[in-house]
Formats: structure tokens, C-alpha cells, sequence
């Protein structure tokens, strides 16, 4: 052991190896940092070196290099990565939600690149507000009479909790005290707001009665949550909004409703899903409504209070606007996406969110059959057309069955788990899934331009086996 460690060279003498010297010149670094790397590629080497074959200085010294190279090249790759999404799953919450519009990523690069009126009145030559300028199109879009976005919709859910009913009850019937995604519960949010959690009603029901007999003197809200993500199918029964926001106003109360996802779109004439518009429970009277930007919207992060101007100005005057804002690119990219909708379908179909969800299976099938005829030459790999199933995904439209179609992979000389992780590892790697033991690519998500790029990767890997 004691002789094999001899052997390690120093880092000062690795420091002159002209194969390193490249290696700080390619990636243009500090030799701090470069340094750094040869001192972990060492140690590695001197973990493992028991059980490396390697005897002699020499390929010590060319093992230590080759390993630098690879800390190199894994610290100038992007860490947020461009993958190709071939799960179908619309809104997918491990690969980045929702895709801005072409017009919507100029925007945000327009206002990344230069500076701006963010905080600058142009007509007055005095301080503006960020939180004036897309507050109108919030209001037109909504039908609301003002609006706040803060940084998504769980800060939304807190902020106004915080605000309004700080060591005040709240009323929330107890089937919608849900749990979206990383374990973060309405339930727990109210606690750390400071609100006083008032449980009504059961699981599955939940009377008028329920909510009438649970006001009292410390009673300052009705909340209503919107289950995006899951449903309860049966012997249910629920309030909506046109109960609630009349039963809160006769009691002096603020009737605020979390809608979750938020659609401004009806997918519901379409015959997708029963997602309620934000615009209608403004219209039946909620004083407050909140959403997010980056699921049904198909924006950007952003969580979108909208409702009553008296509350909202509270709202902006508040210490947490600042702590919750939204920067720059955030109202950029969301001002384009709220634009689209305020002019209708035929804007909305630059949108990727919209663009997806409504897609039909025959257009679909059409990006197939390109793609099979294409993927001929991918030698030792098959590929068979098939519908499928897609989802909304996100958290959102939880019953909703998207009928799709794609392609299932087979190998010669793969498993479906191993030709996962092997198109996993190309760049862009390409995210599918395993269903039945077999891979299948859903190309509900898989964009036009994205074809030729998959069938090169099947390319890559055919050549590989070959």
C-alpha cells in the first residue's frame, strides 16, 4: 500500500503537465480552481488505490489526468440542463413545468439583457412599481380590480393568510386541506401564517351548514382550496363559490379561494377536464382568488393574487411584497403569456401549455409516422407505433385522460431499463417511460423540431452497440 502511494505524483509536478496546462487554458478558470480539481482527482486516486490495476508512475499520473479532465468538463456542462420530455405528462413538475412561448423567452431576454422600467416611471420621471406593470393586463384577463404576483402560489397562500388572518380563524372544509408537491401542506402554510386552522365538514362532504355554524366573533375568513391534484369520486358534496362568497359577505368576512393551477382558458368546451376559470369566481364575488403562473397559464413561476382593490393595496403596502416580488424576467415572460390569452385562440396556440393539452390524437400520430419513417437506419433497435394515454400533469386535471400516441423501443441487445438510462445520459437527454417492461416515448411532448435530435440519439446508440 505504502509503495503505491509512493508512486502518486505531486501536485506541484502535476501542476506542469502540458495535458492539464490545456485543461486551464480550455476552460478559461482560475488556477485556484483548477488547482482544486487536481487535488480531488488525487485524492480520489489515493481512496481507490488498492483496488486499481495500475502499477507503475506513468499511468498513475495518466489516470489522475484523465479524471481532472472529467471535473473539467462535469464543471463547464450547465447544470440546469435542455431535456426532450417523452413522458407525455403536459406540465411535468421534475422537468421545469411549463415552456414559455417563443415571443414570451424574447421578452424575458430583451429584459435580461438591458435595463428597464422595472421600478421607473417614464411619463412622470419619477419611482414606479413593479406591481403596476401588468396589473392591468391581471385585471382584464381576470375580470378582478387589481392584482399582486408574488414568486409562486404557495407564497400567494401565505402571503394573504399572513396579511388578512394573522391569530385569526380561518374556515376551510376539511376534504380540501390538500398536499401538493414536496410535502408542502395548506394545512402546515396556514400554521406558519399564523392563521387559526377551523376544520368543517368531513372528507368526502361538506354541508352550507358546516361553514354557517362554524362562524364566530374571531372568525375572519373563508378560504375555499381547489384540489387540483387529486379528486374524490362518489357519495361527495362541496360548496362553490357562488355559496360561499354571498355567506362570507353577509358575515363581514373575506372570502378568498387558492384555484391552484388557474385556468384562464375553459377547457371544460373542449371536453377537457372541470377545471374552473379564474374569471368566473371573480365574477361570483371572491374578494380574493390565487394561481399560478407556471402550470395551466403556461408561463412562468410567478403565484397571481387577484381580487378586491381594498385588499390587494393592503397587500402591496405590505412588508412580504417586498420579500415575495418577482424580478424582471418573471414579469416579462408573464406579461407575453397574459397577452396571448387577451387575444385569443389563435395567440394561444404559440403557447406550449395550450398547444399540448389540446393537440388530438390523429396530430399527434402525424409527428409518429415522421418519425418512424425517418428511424429506419437505427439498426439492432424496433420501433412500433401505439395510442397511449398522456396527462395534463402539474398537479392539475388529476381525471383528465389525454388520448395520445407514440412509440414503443425495443433492443436487440438492451432492456427497456437500460436503453432508459442510455438515451437518459445523451444531451439532450431524452425522458421517457417504462411501461409493461417496454420504453415508450409519448410524443404528445416531443415538439416537431425535437424529431431529427431523438432519432440521432437512437442513432448514437445503435452505432454504439454495433
Amino acid at each position: 500500500m505504502e509503495d503505491l502511494l509512493r508512486k502518486l505524483p505531486p501536485v506541484h509536478e502535476l501542476q506542469r503537465e502540458s495535458s492539464l496546462l490545456s485543461i486551464l487554458d480550455k476552460h478559461a478558470v482560475t488556477k485556484k480552481l483548477w488547482t482544486s480539481w487536481i487535488q480531488r482527482a488525487v485524492d480520489e486516486v489515493r481512496k481507490e488505490i488498492q483496488s486499481l490495476s495500475y502499477n507503475g508512475p506513468h499511468e498513475l499520473k495518466m489516470e489522475i489526468i484523465s479524471r481532472v479532465q472529467g471535473i473539467a468538463e462535469t464543471w463547464a456542462s450547465p447544470r440546469l440542463q435542455r431535456v426532450i420530455n417523452g413522458t407525455g405528462t403536459v406540465i411535468h413538475t421534475n422537468l421545469g413545468r411549463a415552456r414559455l412561448s417563443d415571443q414570451a423567452v424574447k421578452q424575458v431576454s430583451t429584459a435580461a439583457r438591458h435595463f428597464t422600467n422595472l421600478e421607473f416611471d417614464l411619463e412622470k420621471s419619477t419611482r414606479g412599481s413593479r406591481h403596476t406593470i401588468i396589473e392591468d393586463l391581471i385585471r382584464e384577463v381576470t375580470g378582478a380590480e387589481a392584482a399582486i404576483v408574488v414568486n409562486n402560489n404557495a407564497a400567494a397562500v401565505y402571503f394573504v393568510l399572513r396579511t388578512f388572518t394573522k391569530n385569526r380563524k380561518v374556515i376551510v372544509s376539511r376534504g380540501e386541506l390538500v398536499e401538493i408537491g414536496g410535502s408542502f401542506r395548506v394545512s402546515s402554510i396556514m400554521e406558519e401564517s399564523d392563521a387559526i386552522l377551523t376544520e368543517i365538514g368531513t372528507t368526502n362532504k361538506t354541508h352550507y351548514t358546516d361553514y354557517l355554524q362554524a362562524i364566530d366573533d374571531e372568525t375572519r375568513m373563508i378560504m375555499k382550496v381547489h384540489t387540483s391534484n387529486f379528486f374524490i369520486k362518489g357519495f361527495t358534496e362541496s360548496q362553490s363559490s357562488k355559496v360561499l362568497a354571498p355567506l362570507a359577505k353577509e358575515n363581514d368576512l373575506i372570502y378568498y379561494e387558492d384555484l391552484g393551477s388557474g385556468s384562464l382558458y375553459d377547457y371544460r368546451a373542449s371536453g377537457i377536464g372541470t377545471e374552473p376559470v379564474v374569471k368566473e369566481v371573480v365574477h361570483d364575488g371572491a374578494d380574493l382568488v390565487s394561481f399560478s403562473g407556471d402550470k395551466l397559464l403556461g408561463g412562468p413561476q410567478a403565484g397571481i393574487i387577484a381580487g378586491k382593490k381594498q385588499w390587494i393595496d393592503i397587500l402591496k403596502k405590505h412588508q412580504l411584497a417586498r420579500v415575495l416580488r418577482v424580478d424582471k424576467m418573471t414579469l416579462a415572460a408573464l406579461e407575453s403569456t397574459l397577452k396571448d390569452y387577451l387575444k385569443g385562440e389563435e395567440a394561444l396556440q404559440t403557447n406550449p401549455v395550450w398547444r399540448d393539452i389540446k393537440k388530438t390524437q390523429e396530430e399527434i400520430k402525424t409527428k409518429v409516422d415522421k418519425f418512424l419513417n425517418s428511424a429506419d437506419s437505427c439498426h439492432g433497435i424496433h420501433f412500433e407505433g401505439r395510442p397511449c394515454i398522456s396527462k395534463v400533469g402539474g398537479g392539475t386535471m388529476p381525471d383528465v385522460e389525454l388520448a395520445s400516441y407514440g412509440v414503443a423501443v425495443y433492443s436487440e441487445n438492451m432492456t427497456a431499463g437500460e436503453l432508459e438510462r442510455s438515451l437518459r445520459r445523451q444531451r439532450p437527454a431524452i425522458i421517457g417511460r417504462i411501461m409493461d417492461e417496454t420504453f415508450y416515448l409519448d410524443f404528445r411532448t416531443i415538439g416537431d423540431s425535437e424529431i431529427e435530435e431523438t432519432i440521432s440519439a437512437f442513432q448514437q446508440i445503435s452505432d454504439y452497440m454495433s
